[in-house]
């Protein structure tokens, strides 16, 4: 069974903002490579929306080639739009889902076609609902040591007590740490 992992960048207090982040050409070489060992990224609308930036890179690249690599790493993952108000994309590699989160999900982890790499969440949102239904099998938390004193925090509205089991860490030059955890099943 391929695993779902949730990968997201935090600032250190906790929100989840993708403008507030220290991206430097190491950290757009490591998702770059963890995109590659990917078969799917599943959004929802908004993280959807910001990530559609990195399309104007493969028809004006930069001057940074990380940035370029990850724009092509991005452009090439099959994307999976979660969305009540979208009815279409423009993106060649998105589609939107045609049925709920859960239904959605078990059949990727279960399926064998297309590939057997790991299906990755970038979305808050869905992070959110696939943690209350405990189809998440790995978290990579990239902790950027930034205050940004307010903004959405990823553990909101999570009643029930998770626990979770360091797996490893990775440290990048800029100081932003990845934290890798399994939930542990009580």
């Amino acid at each position: 069974m391929r695993k779902l992992i949730a990968a997201i960048n935090m600032t250190l207090d906790g929100f989840c903002d993708h403008t507030a982040g220290l991206p430097d050409e190491e950290i757009h070489q490591h998702y770059t490579e963890l995109l590659g060992q990917g078969d799917a990224i599943l959004y929802g609308r908004t993280t959807y929306q910001l990530m559609e930036f990195w399309r104007t890179f493969l028809e004006n690249p930069s001057e940074e080639k990380s940035m370029n690599d990850f724009a092509i790493a991005i452009d090439n993952i099959p994307k999976i739009v979660f969305s009540h108000t979208l009815n279409n994309v423009e993106w060649k590699s998105a589609t939107i889902a045609n049925r709920d989160l859960k239904e959605t999900v078990l059949e990727l982890k279960q399926s064998r076609h297309g590939g057997s790499k790991d299906i990755f969440v970038g979305s808050r949102s869905l992070i959110i609902q696939l943690m209350k239904l405990n189809l998440i099998d790995e978290f990579q938390l990239c902790i950027h040591p930034v205050v940004a004193g307010n903004g959405l925090p990823l553990f909101e509205n999570i009643n029930d007590r998770i626990i979770f089991k360091l797996v490893k860490t990775k440290t990048f030059n800029v100081g932003a740490v990845i934290l890798y955890y399994e939930p542990r099943n009580e």
